[in-house]
């Protein structure tokens, strides 16, 4: 059986506190991040190396997710079976993925595992085995979870359309997963040159939390990775965004569909922002908390939805802002003008102290539940490396939502809240029944679900 997770929350007057670590750049370029706790016997990690899907090849986004997940399909001396077999027999975890600014592997192990741990991370990053057999299954599988999400659950591709049109060819307006016409695209020579080109020792953080001793890991690290060079190719470039100058609207016709799924969204705010404290607790009124506004509105009041909801997406550089629902085909145009009528209205109006006071507590009850396990702490810190943040970014912000006052949301409100002329719009559904009453919102683009792309021209 599994051990349970450990829980290493620091709770203090100050707010949340970040548990002692040491920080320490190995020869090769890699840093190292050490938090020892040893209440249970359990060693979680998080590798992170800059770069991810910042660094596909133009016209074949996917190839970092690619990469990511192939790194446990065969390694070292082990082939995929053999590794999954190695993770499993330990009751370990162990996975990678890719997202648009890096490229991370986690995973969990008991504390008398540390030596084998580490050695099918640095076996994953050094030496993975790349067969064809297994790069052609992982790529039909993605393609494959692509299409059946069109079949199943289109919402859970609003993202990587809504994106696509807000952000255009910026690497934030690229499906770090790929698309289906993107992946068939990728050939398994465009993940061997990726991984020699982007993954590399100078571009890597490590960071081991849990029940460790820090000289003898220090030491273990040091001898695993000793190996590891730099990556082949200069970290690319990660350019500002962009705020829309008029509406964009992009109809993803799903014929015959009974209901419809739309996205609305506007170039937002980076992870440096200093009003964060104020931010979540302006998101968590609008629309981050069933009682929220847009809730409320959509599915409480009117019944023109099962739910509402809107959120921040934000990197080194400013991602998105958006608002997801969906509705009855019939019931769509109300349903948005009503998103649209009550963003309108937040800027308007703002937000009173009654209502900062609840979300104030909404947002400190909530907040804990990610610090809670060597994992999260783990996740945490390699976070605040991959974003170059200090630890205050963690431990300011209790004491920031205590003291976050009208006027503090009042500024986020004009910040980072859009006009409703500034969105790009989204909506899959029914073109034959859509398509002229999305007019009222400006001129309408409109792909078929059915492509491969999630643009109009790839």
């Amino acid at each position: 059986m599994r051990a349970p997770p450990a829980r290493i929350i620091e709770l203090n007057a100050k707010g949340f506190g970040v548990p002692a670590h040491e920080r320490i750049a190995l020869a090769n370029g890699m840093t190292l991040v050490i938090v020892p706790r040893r209440e249970v016997p359990l060693v979680a990690f998080q590798l992170v190396i800059r770069g991810g899907a910042l660094g596909d090849p133009a016209g074949r986004a996917g190839v970092a997710s690619l990469t990511a997940g192939l790194l446990d399909k065969g390694a070292g001396a082990r082939d995929a079976a053999e590794f999954a077999e190695s993770v499993e027999g330990l009751g370990g975890s162990f996975g990678a993925g890719a997202g648009p600014e890096s490229l991370s592997i986690s995973g969990q192990f008991l504390a008398q595992d540390q030596e084998r741990m580490l050695e099918l991370v640095a076996d994953a990053v050094l030496a993975p085995r790349f067969a064809a057999v297994e790069f052609t299954r992982l790529r039909q599988r993605q393609i494959g979870q692509i299409r059946s999400l069109k079949d199943s659950d289109p919402s859970e591709l609003l993202p990587q359309y809504g994106r696509a049109l807000l952000f255009g060819a910026h690497a934030y307006g690229q499906p770090a997963g790929g698309s289906e016409e993107s992946l068939q695209a990728v050939t398994l020579k465009d993940v061997v040159e990726y991984h020699r080109a982007h993954i590399g020792a100078d571009r890597a953080v490590l960071v081991v939390a849990g029940d460790v001793d820090v000289a003898w890991l220090k030491s273990a690290v040091e001898r695993r990775f000793a190996g590891w060079q730099a990556a082949a190719a200069p970290l690319p470039e990660l350019v500002p965004t962009q705020k829309l100058r008029r509406r964009r609207v992009l109809l993803v016709d799903a014929p015959g569909s009974a209901q419809s799924y739309f996205w609305l969204g506007a170039t937002g705010l980076d992870r440096a922002y200093p009003q964060r404290a104020a931010l979540d607790l302006v998101n968590s009124l609008f629309g981050g908390r069933f009682t929220s506004l847009l809730n409320s509105e959509l599915r409480i009041r009117s019944g023109l939805s099962y739910g509402a909801g809107s959120g921040f997406n934000r990197g080194r550089v400013a991602g998105d802002f958006n608002i997801r629902s969906f509705a009855e085909t019939r019931h769509t145009v109300r349903a948005i003008d009503l998103a649209l009528r009550t963003l309108a209205r937040l800027k308007r109006d703002g937000v009173t102290q009654a209502m900062l006071d609840s979300a104030r507590a909404y947002v400190v009850g909530q907040y804990p539940m990610n610090l809670e396990t060597a994992a999260d702490w783990a996740a945490q810190l390699a976070d605040l490396e991959l974003y170059g943040l200090d630890p205050a970014h963690i431990e300011g912000y209790g004491p920031a939502l205590r003291n976050a006052s009208l006027k503090d949301a009042e500024q986020v409100i004009r910040e980072a809240f859009p006009l409703g002329r500034q969105l790009a719009m989204v909506v899959i559904g029914d073109a034959a029944q859509l398509g002229k009453r999305l007019e009222r919102y400006g001129p309408v683009q409109q792909i078929q679900l059915a492509a491969g792309s999630f643009v109009l021209c790839a």
